[in-house]
């Protein structure tokens, strides 16, 4: 007749099931940026490189590079709110751009070329998808951080 030992055992699970879920959420934020830089690294190549300023195969590539670095730092520096927030903005404006230029003429400003691309196809739509499964995760995950740094128990002496 120990009730002690089953109250104490409680708290264990459920720190151990959050540490889960905030890795299983650092995990499918990290696939959505990779799979976000990969599908713009291989649509990259249908882009012409040159005549602008910035030409649309540089944004492509630029998109893949920091995407894939955004993702590596999820899953290297697992305890940096600062790399969550980077990776929420990462893949928020991948997503906002994937949008608007699907749905808004924009047109050309400044040295960034014409992106408006009125059509779906499946690299866009994965692409798509992949960046707001990310955006989900990273929002997950801040949430998570700060509602465990707000209920953190407070030892004592």
């Amino acid at each position: 007749m120990a009730p002690e030992m089953v109250t104490e055992a409680a708290p264990f699970s459920a720190a151990r099931r959050g540490r889960a879920g905030e890795r299983a959420l650092r995990v499918l934020l990290a696939a959505g940026l990779a799979l976000d830089a990969a599908v713009h690294a291989d649509l990259a190549r249908f882009y012409p490189a040159g005549g602008r300023a910035v030409s649309e195969q540089a944004l492509f590539l630029a998109e893949a590079a920091v995407a894939a670095a955004a993702a590596l730092l999820v899953l290297v520096m697992v305890h940096r709110r600062w790399v969550h927030v980077a990776a929420l903005v990462v893949a928020a404006s991948a997503l906002a751009a994937v949008m608007s230029y699907r749905y808004v003429d924009i047109g050309a400003f400044g040295p960034v070329p014409d992106l408006y691309e009125p059509a779906w196809y499946p690299e866009k739509v994965i692409g798509a998808v992949a960046e707001a499964i990310a955006v989900l995760a990273a929002v997950a995950l801040l949430l998570c951080r700060s509602s465990r740094a707000v209920t953190r128990p407070v030892r004592r002496p």
